[in-house]
């Protein structure tokens, strides 16, 4: 992977993590940096999803993709800010 890739990741992924943690109502107790990883993480398996449904790669805004890896990240924040609760 080159160093523009890894860029796009980190920019993708924190986009998709702040939507996602938009999503999810209330205060969350987890930091920024936790935001970016489950918003990158989010990303590459929403693009798999969207990919595996055949809706990856259409003509304009992929909304189908973006909504599946906003929905994982609002998952990835709430299951983590839970975990993070119980300490």
């Amino acid at each position: 992977m080159e160093i523009s890739g890894i860029i796009s990741a980190i920019v993708i992924g924190i986009v998709i993590g702040v939507l996602g943690r938009l999503v999810v109502p209330g205060r969350q107790r987890i930091g920024i940096l936790w935001t970016i990883l489950v918003g990158i993480i989010a990303a590459l398996i929403g693009s798999a999803i969207a990919g595996a449904f055949d809706v990856a790669d259409t003509k304009g805004i992929d909304w189908v993709e973006w909504l599946i890896q906003i929905g994982l990240a609002a998952l990835g924040v709430a299951a983590l800010d839970r975990s993070k609760a119980r300490r």
